[in-house]
């Protein structure tokens, strides 16, 4: 009997001393499960705004095209249903932050941010799942850039560029090379900067009216200016006959092809059109050092814009309550605050994007020198407000 009270006594301790855990537990889950839920909800109704107001001045921008060239209200109606996926990847940093700034700012307007550190809850606690649900949203953009960005970009490019605007590519860009059917013959090249008329490994081939080969011009290098292609370091290799080939090398030479560089139209956002993968594979067919840096920037910048909402939402969070602090009022102006935040860093990212593809700075350094500055200025301010 004494033995049977013993265990009982034991099993009646340790159940009043599990009920306290079992209730924080339960407590615990239902604040993840609200604050996930205003998060969610937030973040749904600003991408549906910032949607909505691109969309419309899209359309009225668009709109007179459409009609001039008599295109039908299906082609316009899913042109811009496709343009979706290219808004959402273009604001998904500024949304995540001003859904995490709102949700924290709406608990505490209501004053219930302020009643859950009283109970000895810790803001790291109750930004945890701000934070996780962005990190989980990033991971959802980051599958559409690989699987359904790259399909849609391209299908609009084809709708706005070839149907309506009739301006049909003359060529592709596959490994790291450009290729261009050209009125008499066929090019093939490396073009490292496209803002300049400079290319590398120059390669020009053309046939006869039999589509036999005639000429072959191959140079490592070839500019264009004012209607002169000058090429150097090359060869000429002419046919002299049905199976011969007269053949001349040259340092410089200044040639006069029928195409100029401004016929050799690609789609706008040509890289947008590539997923992930495929511009990682591009950084492996490189061919020089500038076309390296052009390559391993649009692979490493895609991925740290997608990433650049998450260092943003943390110096957002606590920048608010620094705010409120300070001049006692919290959305209406942490919101403003936000987005001159956001709006200066995504000036500095596009600086360093632009200072990587001019080979003046290492692509990786870049890409993570933000995200790296602001997420650790952030994370700091966040553990200062649990002292």
């Amino acid at each position: 009997m004494k033995i049977r009270q013993t265990v009982l006594n034991g099993s009646d301790a340790a159940e009043t001393d599990s009920f306290p855990l079992c209730i924080d537990n339960i407590f615990v889950i239902l604040l993840y499960r609200y604050i996930l839920y205003n998060f969610i909800r937030n973040l749904g109704m600003i991408m549906a705004s910032f949607i909505s107001i691109y969309l419309l001045i899209d359309f009225f921008e668009k709109i007179d095209t459409f009609v001039e060239k008599g295109k039908s209200i299906g082609l316009i109606a899913q042109f811009f249903l496709f343009n979706i996926p290219f808004i959402i990847d273009m604001m998904s940093p500024v949304c995540i932050l001003l859904a995490g700034v709102i949700t924290l700012g709406v608990l505490n307007h209501s004053n219930e941010l302020i009643a859950l550190k009283a109970c000895g809850i810790p803001l790291k606690r109750i930004t945890t799942p701000i934070i996780g649900a962005a990190l989980v949203c990033i991971l959802l953009f980051l599958a559409m850039a690989q699987l359904l960005l790259p399909k849609t970009i391209a299908a609009t490019n084809r709708i706005w560029h070839s149907e309506v605007k009739g301006k049909v590519p003359l060529g592709i860009y596959r490994n790291g090379r450009y290729y261009y059917r050209g009125q008499d013959g066929f090019y093939s090249f490396a073009r490292p900067d496209n803002r300049k008329n400079s290319f590398n490994f120059f390669s020009y081939t053309a046939w006869n009216k039999q589509y036999g080969l005639n000429k072959l011009i191959v140079a490592r290098s070839a500019d264009w200016n004012k209607g002169i292609w000058t090429l150097r370091d090359g060869q000429i290799q002419e046919a002299a006959g049905n199976t011969r080939f007269s053949q001349q090398v040259f340092k410089e030479r200044n040639l006069d092809f029928p195409e100029a560089p401004s016929d050799f139209f690609v789609p706008a956002y040509h890289t947008m059109e590539l997923s992930l993968f495929e511009l990682y594979k591009e950084t492996r067919h490189t061919k020089s050092k500038e076309e390296s840096n052009k390559a391993w920037t649009d692979f490493y910048g895609r991925i740290s814009y997608t990433f650049l909402g998450l260092p943003l939402l943390l110096l957002g969070l606590p920048l608010l309550l620094l705010v409120y602090r300070k001049w006692g009022r919290d959305l209406s102006l942490a919101i403003p605050v936000s987005c001159g935040m956001a709006f200066v860093c995504w000036g500095a990212y596009t600086t360093l994007q632009s200072l990587a593809k001019a080979s003046y700075l290492n692509p990786l350094i870049a890409a993570l020198s933000i995200h790296l500055v602001i997420g650790c200025l952030g994370f700091l301010l966040l553990v200062r407000e649990d002292i």
